[in-house]
């Protein structure tokens, strides 16, 4: 009779955690443990470190100046750039994202110098991706050099939480050994500076945008679920503000920060910034086994011939 009623609990328990993975939205996923890079750089306030770049009515600083709401409603959408260009460094917002009904909306958080090579620029995006489901948003992310988006190097990935419910860092470490995406503090994509992909490799100084917009066109489908301004306003907020880079306030800025040493003004070119832990590899094999769902990489009807470093992999 135990080993009945042992058996019973068992199922009972297994019936109780499909439901509550039905209804959280698919299965839950304890990432790895890793370092804390974000622990390791200052936060600053929304007023030090951003202007409104487009739609000031839709934006309302919070918290003493800590935090920001970003709004898209149907008369426009809203964003902010930083004050300073960068040359390397680390960047992170900790955001969250509207809920509900979220098609066509994109809230971005991304660095970019198209306002000054509008032909031939440089970008490192996070793109977060609002979807014709309830609560299932994508993460994009993407980088090109001396380019345009019709270059971009794009991968995408379900989050294995829900980014409505709370604040997630998102972070970009740029420096001259590689670029890594990281969400939680978790590595999701690393693309190492070697000569495959020199010459798309952001190489420019760049602002700090974060940006939330209408891209019924293009985000979901391609324009097959349009932003619902039913639902609207959609507003996502931020809060844990870091940048910490080479500022770009004279001639030799770059030269100064591709220089490894004591003398370098780069904040992150220090031997702990050149390549990933064994932890943070280990966190990256994760992410990507568990929740990268396409790569550029892969992508044969796109591309005829692969990107030359998509072939070094």
């Amino acid at each position: 009779m135990a080993i009945f009623h042992e058996k019973l609990f068992l199922s009972s328990l297994l019936i109780f955690c499909k439901i509550i993975e039905v209804y959280s939205g698919g299965p839950v996923y304890t990432p790895p443990n890793v370092e804390r890079v974000t622990d390791r750089f200052t936060r600053v306030s929304v007023n030090q470190s951003y202007s409104v770049s487009f739609g000031s009515s839709n934006v309302r600083v919070t918290n003493n100046g800590t935090s920001v709401d970003l709004s898209l409603d149907k008369s426009s959408g809203s964003g902010l750039v930083s004050k300073n260009k960068y040359y390397y460094g680390f960047f992170n917002a900790a955001l969250k994202l509207p809920s509900g009904f979220t098609s066509g909306v994109v809230v971005a958080y991304y660095l970019s110098n198209s306002d000054v090579f509008p032909h031939n620029h440089d970008e490192i995006d996070f793109e977060i991706l609002g979807h014709e489901k309830r609560r299932d948003w994508v993460l994009q992310t993407n980088i090109y050099g001396n380019g345009s988006v019709k270059t971009g190097r794009e991968e995408k990935f379900y989050l294995w939480f829900d980014p409505t419910q709370t604040f997630h860092d998102y972070s970009i470490l740029w420096n001259n050994h590689h670029i890594v995406f990281l969400v939680d503090n978790i590595p999701v994509r690393e693309v190492i500076h070697n000569n495959a992909i020199a010459s798309a490799y952001p190489s420019k100084p760049m602002s700090v945008h974060t940006t939330i917009w209408d891209a019924s066109e293009w985000a979901t489908h391609g324009g097959k679920y349009p932003v619902n301004y039913k639902f609207a306003p959609f507003v996502a907020s931020m809060r844990g503000i870091e940048m910490e880079g080479c500022v770009l306030n004279r001639k030799d800025v770059a030269s100064s920060c591709s220089r490894s040493g004591l003398s370098s003004l780069d904040p992150v070119d220090g031997e702990e910034f050149a390549k990933l832990s064994s932890q943070q590899t280990t966190g990256l094999e994760w992410a990507r086994r568990k929740h990268m769902f396409y790569s550029y990489c892969q992508d044969k009807s796109r591309y005829k011939v692969m990107p030359q470093e998509c072939n070094a992999k």
